[in-house]
C-alpha cells in the first residue's frame, strides 16, 4: 500500500486556502496510486490558533469547512488530517485538539491528543480536554495507531502520566489485532538542534516497541515560531528509511509492503544551513502572510545588519529589498563602503541618508535644557532614534516591513536602544546569538564573497561615538554566548555557571543585565524562534521584579 506523507504549509484562520492545499495535495496522492495521504495536526485551522480558539466564530467556521472539506476529497483514498472538534461536556475545556480520517465523503475515524504540552511556547492546556486511547484505525489489511506530536515525547519530555504508544499497543493485544504501524501528525516547531533530538527520540520509540513510526509536520512561518517540515519514515529498528524535504511543501510517498521511500536531502542536515533555511522562510513567510511584498532595513556595515540583508535578499528577492544606510559623523569610511559592497553584490537597492545635521538640530534644541550636562549615552541613544524614525518613515511611505537587525546577544543585556534600532515590525536575527551570526555569514559566502571579508573581521562597534568598540562596554562575544546559553537555554544559575570556570564577577554582570533589561524585551518586534529558549511569549518573567543572584546564597 503507497502512503503519502503530506507537509503543508497553512494560513491560520484561513481556511479556504488551508482546505484547498489538502484537497490538491490529496489528489496529487491518488494520482500517485497512494491509498492513504496524511497531513500535519491542525492543518484545517493551522497551528498555533491560540485565542481564536476561545471565539465561538472561528470554531463554527472550522467546522463548516471541514464538513465542506470532507465532501470535497476524492474518492477511492483515506485522508487524515488535524483539525481541532468541539466536546459534548459541561465540565472541562470544550475542545479537543484531533486527528480524523475521510473516506468517500465520510469522517470514519476520530482520534484526540492525549498529552497536552504546556511548557515553552506550548499552551495547549488552556484550550483542548486531554483525549482518550483512541480506537486502531484499519485500512485495508493494515492496522495503525494514531497519535498527535506530543503524544510520542513521553520519554523526551517527562512529566506525563501515561504512554499514548504503549496504550495504543495495549488494546491491540487486548483486540487480539497486530498493530502494523504508528502515525504520528505534528505541528513540531523547529529549533537549532531540533531534528537531532528528533531522530534521537524516533530511534528509542521505535526500537523499543519494534515499530514502524510515520511523522508529518507542519511546515512555514508562523509569526515567532518556524516549522520545518522534515516528515519522515521510520523502522522498526529506529533507522530513516524515507523523509522529506526541510522548510518547504513537500510529498513523501512510502511503501508499507517494505516500508521503504524517498530520503529528500540529507539524512541529518547541516546545522547551520537548516538555520539559514528557517530564518528565510520565516522572513518570507511572516512578510508575505501579513500582506507585504516587501521589506526596508538599515545597513550599517556591520555584520548583524549584513546578515539580515542577506536573509531578507534570499527569501524576497533583491528587486523587493531596500537597504538604507545612515551615516553619522562617526560612522568610519569602511562602514560606508563595506555596506555598498555587500548592496552591490545581493543586488538590492542601496540609499544613503545621513544623519548628521540632524543630529546636530536635536543638540541645538535640547542644548539650554541639557546645559552643564556632559555628553553621555543619551546622544548615543538620539542617533540611533534618529536612525529608526527615518527607517519607519521608510517603511510607512513605501508599504514595507522594516526588519530590525539585532542578534539575541545584544538583546540579551540589553545592548540595544527602544525605538532606535529595536524599531520593526519583525526581528529577523533576535534568536541568533553573535557567534553564530559569524557562522551564518560564512555559510552565505561559501560559494562566493557577498558579505565583505572586512564585516568578517573588523570589531563590532555601534559608531555611535569616538572609536567605539561593542568590547569596551561587554565581555567578548565568545563568552557571553556560552554565559547566554547556560543561563537562557540549559537553565542553570549563579552557582551553577561559575562552577564550570566563568569569573564570577562577569556572570553576576550578564545576569544582571539580562534582569535590568526585561522591559525593551517585552517592546521589541517579534523575532524568529531558532533556539531552544527564544525571547518572546515562551519565556515569561516580569519587568518589575528583583531577584538577584547572590554568591552563596
Amino acid at each position: 500500500m503507497k502512503i503519502a506523507l503530506v507537509q503543508i504549509n497553512p494560513i491560520i484562520g484561513d481556511f479556504d486556502h488551508n482546505c484547498a492545499l489538502i484537497k490538491s495535495w490529496a489528489e496529487k496522492a491518488q494520482h500517485n496510486g497512494c491509498r492513504l495521504a496524511i497531513f500535519p495536526e491542525m492543518a484545517v485551522s493551522g497551528y498555533p490558533p491560540q485565542d481564536l480558539l476561545e471565539r465561538e466564530s472561528f470554531i463554527n467556521q472550522q467546522q463548516m469547512a471541514v464538513d465542506k472539506l470532507v465532501t470535497m476529497l476524492p474518492r477511492g483514498i483515506d485522508v487524515l488530517f488535524g483539525c481541532f472538534e468541539q466536546r459534548n461536556s459541561h465540565t472541562g475545556k470544550s475542545l479537543y485538539n484531533a486527528a480524523i480520517v475521510a473516506r468517500d465523503g465520510e469522517i470514519i475515524f476520530h482520534a484526540h491528543k492525549q498529552l497536552l504540552p504546556s511548557y515553552d511556547v506550548f499552551d495547549e492546556t488552556r484550550y483542548f480536554q486531554q483525549g482518550e486511547v483512541p480506537d486502531l484505525y484499519i485500512l485495508d489489511d493494515h492496522t495503525f495507531g494514531i497519535t498527535i506530536c506530543e503524544d510520542i515525547w513521553h520519554h523526551e519530555i517527562g512529566v506525563y502520566a501515561r504512554e499514548p504508544v504503549a496504550l495504543l499497543k495495549e488494546r491491540a493485544e487486548i483486540l487480539n489485532t497486530p498493530l502494523d504501524c504508528i502515525i504520528n501528525i505534528s505541528a513540531s516547531p523547529f529549533q537549532r538542534d531540533k531534528e537531532k533530538q528528533r531522530h534521537g527520540l524516533f530511534e528509542r520509540l521505535c526500537s523499543k516497541h519494534e515499530l514502524p513510526l510515520i511523522y508529518v509536520n507542519q511546515v512555514g512561518g508562523q509569526d515567532s515560531l518556524l516549522f520545518d517540515g522534515r516528515s519522515m519514515l521510520v523502522g522498526p529498528q529506529g533507522k530513516i528509511l524515507a523523509k522529506g524535504a526541510g522548510f518547504t511543501e513537500d510529498m513523501t510517498i512510502i511503501d508499507s509492503k517494505n516500508w521503504h521511500g524517498e530520503i529528500t536531502g540529507m539524512l541529518l542536515d547541516d546545522e547551520v544551513e537548516a538555520v539559514f533555511s528557517a530564518l528565510v522562510m520565516g522572513v518570507r513567510d511572516y512578510v508575505h502572510k501579513c500582506g507585504f511584498k516587501s521589506a526596508v532595513l538599515g545597513l550599517s556595515g556591520g555584520i548583524d545588519s549584513a546578515l539580515t540583508a542577506a536573509i531578507a535578499v534570499e527569501a524576497l528577492g533583491c528587486e523587493n529589498v531596500l537597504c538604507v544606510a545612515l551615516p553619522s559623523k562617526y560612522s568610519s569610511p569602511a562602514s560606508k563602503e563595506d555596506a555598498e559592497q555587500l548592496a552591490a553584490a545581493l543586488g538590492c537597492r542601496f540609499e544613503v541618508v545621513p544623519i548628521i545635521d540632524l543630529f546636530e538640530t536635536f543638540q541645538h534644541t535640547l542644548a539650554p535644557i541639557f546645559a552643564g550636562h556632559d555628553d553621555d549615552l543619551t546622544e548615543q541613544n538620539i542617533q540611533a532614534r534618529l536612525r529608526g524614525n527615518i527607517l519607519m518613515a521608510l517603511s510607512n511611505k513605501f508599504g514595507s516591513l522594516l526588519l530590525a537587525t539585532g542578534n539575541k546577544s545584544e538583546m540579551a543585556v540589553g545592548y540595544c536602544t527602544l525605538y532606535g534600532d529595536m524599531s520593526g515590525g519583525l526581528a529577523v536575527i533576535s534568536d541568533v546569538p553573535k557567534q553564530l551570526v559569524y557562522d551564518l555569514a560564512r555559510f552565505i559566502n561559501k560559494d562566493k564573497e557577498i558579505i565583505p571579508q572586512r564585516i568578517l573581521t573588523k570589531a563590532p562597534t555601534a559608531e555611535l561615538k569616538p572609536d567605539q568598540c561593542d568590547q569596551d562596554d561587554l565581555p567578548p562575544y565568545e563568552l557571553l554566548d556560552q554565559i547566554l546559553q547556560l543561563h537562557l537555554e540549559e537553565g542553570l544559575d549563579f552557582e551553577e555557571i561559575t562552577a564550570q570556570g566563568f569569573e564570577q564577577e562577569i556572570v553576576l554582570d550578564v545576569l544582571r543585565r539580562i534582569r535590568l533589561n526585561e522591559y525593551k524585551r517585552k517592546q521589541a518586534p517579534m523575532g524568529l524562534k531558532v533556539t531552544s529558549k527564544a525571547f518572546g511569549y515562551g519565556r515569561r518573567y516580569p519587568n518589575v521584579q528583583n531577584f538577584q543572584y547572590k554568591p552563596g546564597k
